[in-house]
């Protein structure tokens, strides 16, 4: 009898332990989670709970630490020294975690191409970096990056996805909103050294402007949005291509007007400010067909996850200034590994 509740009572401590460890599970991810948003709030609307849950959740956590994870005040969360030394443990049980998912992608098939159409921008500058760790969760699926200013149609199936700036009305196509991509002026250091920045708007045509078209931009926005009747005599390049804008504006040509995220993301430039900004919206489209395809499915729901506002401060609709945005992109900086977008200075 005695040998029956002693196995009882194991057994019961076995189940308490494996609750246990479900629970602290939960609780790392959920500080994985309050590291990279820098915010309860918005980490707890990304763990579908109430911010009050969530910090009940950190609190109980560094109870059972015996530390503190976070500094807190009114800027938001900051690592302890404590909570930097536990993230890299957290970040490789998660990374072990996705050897689970992509076990599960083999198992339902989730095999085969798909091919993303986006502007060459965000396509080389964001999605390119985040696409290499993809690829190693998803193996089995390859995906096809097209990065070009002219937009596909994918009612047309000349992508299976879009990303573009123009939202598409045909009903045959699922359609939603990324994020939105804030423009702002740039110059290069040298460029400042040299021949100052200008102090107003009227103040341009005394410098070189360098200027970007396609089919996706607006080629009157320029001169409508500087207040300009004319750009004659201030562009020095224009050019199609984004990473040919971003070259020269590092290599001193002129202003360049580039999404703001370029400094945050370890571009060396220097902001302009001139009272004015610009945005485009990002949409997100597909086919219809699509919607039930298991690969299609996990690149579309990745795509959305990595330009989520929440969590990528350049992509939400208000304006933040390109300076406020570097500590606020701390981790997408780190993710891209961008010390400079471009090569090196030619010799």
């Amino acid at each position: 009898m005695r040998q029956h509740l002693h196995r009882g009572a194991a057994s019961t401590q076995h189940r308490r332990s494996d609750e246990a460890l479900n629970a602290s599970w939960e609780d790392l991810r959920a500080f994985l989670l309050c590291t990279r948003h820098q915010s309860f709030r918005n980490a707890a609307d990304v763990l579908g709970l109430t911010g009050t849950t969530l910090m009940r959740k950190i609190d109980r956590l560094e109870e059972e630490l015996g530390f503190r994870l976070f500094i807190r005040d009114q800027s938001g969360l900051s690592l302890s020294d404590e909570g930097r030394s536990l993230l890299f443990d957290v970040e490789q049980m998660e990374r072990l975690s996705f050897n689970i998912f992509r076990r599960a992608a083999i198992a339902t098939d989730a095999q085969g191409s798909v091919r993303v159409a986006v502007t060459e921008g965000p396509g080389n500058f964001w999605i390119l970096p985040r696409l290499i760790d993809f690829q190693k969760t998803y193996r089995r699926i390859m995906v096809e990056l097209s990065c070009a200013m002219e937009q596909a149609d994918v009612s047309r199936l000349e992508s299976d996805i879009s990303i573009q700036f123009a939202r598409p009305t045909n009903p045959d196509v699922i359609v939603s909103k990324l994020g939105r991509l804030h423009i702002y002026g740039f110059v290069s250091e040298a460029y400042q050294d040299a021949y100052g920045l200008p102090t107003s708007l009227a103040d341009l045509k005394n410098h070189r402007i360098i200027k970007q078209h396609g089919v996706q931009l607006d080629e009157t926005g320029y001169a409508r949005i500087l207040g300009l009747e004319s750009l004659e005599g201030i562009v020095g390049i224009s050019t199609n291509s984004s990473v040919a804008a971003l070259y020269a504006v590092e290599r001193g040509a002129g202003i360049g007007f580039l999404p703001t995220s370029a400094v945050a993301l370890g571009a060396p430039l220097v902001p302009v400010d001139l009272g004015i900004n610009y945005h485009m919206d990002l949409w997100l489209t597909y086919h219809k067909e699509f919607r039930n395809s298991e690969r299609h499915k996990i690149v579309i729901d990745w795509l959305k996850q990595i330009f989520d506002p929440k969590a990528h401060a350049c992509f939400r609709d208000e304006f933040i200034h390109p300076l406020d945005l570097v500590p606020l992109m701390a981790q997408a900086r780190e993710t891209a590994g961008f010390s400079s977008y471009v090569a090196p200075k030619p010799v």
